[in-house]
């Protein structure tokens, strides 16, 4: 089960304080998380990175 947690708020400078926040959000999310549902949460996040790289415009 992945749970809603909602995302952490980041600072613009990005800290190691955000760094630890993330992880601790993604942990909450996936802590009672089949390995199944952990596989699909990471596919469903690398398309959606994927598609944000794609739609920055080439040099």
């Amino acid at each position: 089960m992945i749970h809603d947690v909602p995302r952490p708020k980041i600072s613009p400078k990005f800290t190691i304080e955000d760094i630890h926040k993330l992880r601790e959000w993604n942990y909450e999310r996936l802590k009672d998380a089949t390995p199944e549902e952990r596989l699909a949460d990471s596919r469903e996040e690398i398309e959606k990175f994927n598609a944000a790289l794609l739609a920055i415009p080439a040099l």
